[in-house]
C-alpha cells in the first residue's frame, strides 16, 4: 500500500516540475507576463513547493515500505 502511495505521491511530484519548467519556458523566465499576470509569480513559488514536498512524501513512503516488517500469522 505504501509503495502505491510513493508512486502516487512521485507521479504528482513530476506534474510539478513539468509544470514549473513549462511555466518558466512560456514565460521567458517570469520576463514576459501580461499585465494582471502576478498568478505566474505565485505558480514561480508553489509549483517547485509542491515538486518538492511531494517528492519528500514519495521518498519517505517508498523507504517506509521497505522498512515495515511482514506480519507473521503466529506472531503475537
Amino acid at each position: 500500500m505504501r509503495r502505491a502511495l510513493a508512486v502516487i505521491a512521485a507521479f504528482c511530484s513530476g506534474f510539478f516540475v513539468f509544470y514549473t519548467v513549462r511555466l518558466l519556458a512560456v514565460t521567458g523566465f517570469l520576463t514576459r507576463t501580461r499585465p494582471g499576470g502576478g498568478g505566474a509569480y505565485v505558480g514561480a513559488v508553489a509549483f517547485p513547493v509542491l515538486a518538492l514536498l511531494f517528492g519528500w512524501a514519495a521518498w519517505r513512503a517508498w523507504r517506509g515500505a521497505a522498512r515495515v516488517p511482514i506480519a507473521r500469522a503466529d506472531s503475537r
